[in-house]
């Protein structure tokens, strides 16, 4: 990373540490509960002379104190500059906070419920914002976030539990205080539920905008290691719908073309990049949690997702990873694993991303003759697999899984057959070959 990107990326975590500061500042002065890492302080500054800024300066150091005692020695000599890091971003952080409340939105005082409300999801997604706009930056973490990510790592558990943990702890504290020294709980209202639930999946629904930053960023690999167009082989990917026989027709187009073909192969590779067995990739690769609830509650937000401590979305990054290497090594089908989108910085000339479909009726056909599944249970079988997949891709993609805008050719297998729909391709193929020549 070149000097002038790595400035530019501390200026936008500058940024989104005002921007979140600012939210942060609306959200209270809505009167309906603050965030659940703003709770401690807005407590203590309710029953004491000092401002919330103040108390928000104490309580992440207290938090960096924290995170020396979850660490070893050695990581802490490691990550030194990391956790120094921290201490002027914690004051910038504290000081803009009383800035926004006492002089940016002192005027504002809503006294409807309704108003209340309109701007607690103001600040919630301005908070949205600045986090994506952090994550964007990926030079730093906020020291809250930076403290669970460290307690994951040591007690070895999910980030997502270990968050909602640390969220809970913050909030029952800072009920306590309020009914020690208040006699009634303030600070912790509906606005700390809605906070807790809705600002993460607005963060990820925000986060791709920001890819008009990429330019300004410098984000691309220096030149040199860059590679021409012309010098990557062709790729096939196919997605499917289940039931729609993709696997097959890759198997085929692979043959024909004599080719690599990669799908379950897939599972051994990603097993040997990570630490996940291969019962776990095979079990988890291509779904995210069916509870929506549960998914948003647990997901890490505020980490890009190659740094992100998620089950998850670390066996997505292996996989990505695993993807890429095999794309750039010889020509190959890949099945599924949202390889189109994965590989979709390539060229035009140098991929053919194909979608397979097929009627509710046909899909059920297949999968009893040809994949052995029960008739009783098949309908649902192949409805559910297909919510799994769409989840899964429109969670790690944010784009419509089966758009024909996002693939070169829709094939429905119900209505062609293999052969039809493998010369199709063959035929593309061969076009960009002569192409590349």
């Amino acid at each position: 990373m070149s000097k002038k990107e790595l400035l530019r990326r501390y200026f936008l975590f500058f940024c989104s540490v005002l921007v979140n500061a600012f939210s942060i500042a609306v959200i209270t002065k809505a009167l309906l509960g603050t965030s659940p890492i703003s709770s401690i302080p807005y407590v203590l500054s309710l029953f004491s002379s000092g401002s919330m800024g103040f108390y928000t300066v104490i309580v992440n150091i207290l938090f960096i104190l924290l995170e020396l005692v979850f660490m070893k020695k050695k990581e802490i000599i490691e990550k030194r500059y990391e956790l120094l890091s921290q201490i002027p971003v914690i004051f910038c952080f504290g000081t803009f906070i009383d800035i926004s409340m006492d002089y940016l939105i002192a005027w504002l005082n809503p006294t409807f419920y309704l108003a209340k409300m309109l701007m607690l999801l103001v600040g919630c997604f301005i908070l949205a914002v600045g986090i994506s706009l952090e994550v964007k930056a990926n030079v730093a973490m906020v020291t809250g976030e930076y403290l669970v990510q460290v307690i994951s790592k040591f007690v070895h558990k999910e980030f997502g539990f270990v968050k909602v943990f640390f969220d809970v702890s913050l909030v029952l504290i800072s009920c306590i205080l309020s009914l020690c020294f208040m006699s009634t709980v303030e600070g912790v209202r509906e606005g700390t539920v809605i906070a807790a639930l809705i600002v993460g999946p607005i963060s990820h629904f925000v986060r791709p905008y920001w890819r008009v930053l990429d330019n300004w960023l410098n984000v691309s690999q220096p030149q040199a290691e860059e590679k021409k167009a012309e010098d990557y082989p062709i790729v096939v990917t196919i997605a499917r719908e289940y039931g729609s026989g993709g696997h097959l027709l890759g198997q085929m187009l692979a043959k024909e073309l004599g080719i690599k073909f990669y799908d379950g192969e897939l599972i051994s590779m990603v097993a040997k990049e990570s630490h996940f067995p291969e019962k776990y990739i095979t079990e988890n690769e291509q779904k995210v949690s069916s509870n929506y609830l549960l998914n948003i509650i647990l997901q890490d937000y505020e980490a890009p997702i190659e740094k992100s401590l998620s089950s998850a979305d670390a066996l997505f990054v292996a996989q990505s990873r695993v993807i890429r290497k095999v794309a750039a090594e010889e020509p190959c089908v890949i099945i599924g694993r949202c390889a189109d989108y994965i590989l979709k910085d390539r060229a035009a000339s140098s991929i053919i991303k194909v979608f397979c479909y097929t009627d509710l009726e046909d899909a059920c056909k297949r999968c009893v003759e040809e994949y052995h599944i029960s008739p009783d249970g098949v309908r649902e079988k192949v409805l559910q697999t297909n919510r799994l997949r769409i989840n899964h891709y429109q969670h790690y993609t944010n784009e419509r899984w089966g758009d024909p805008h996002n693939y070169d050719l829709m094939i429905n297998t119900g209505h062609m057959s293999f052969h039809t729909a493998c010369s199709l391709i063959s035929q593309l193929y061969k076009e960009k070959t002569e192409e590349k020549r």
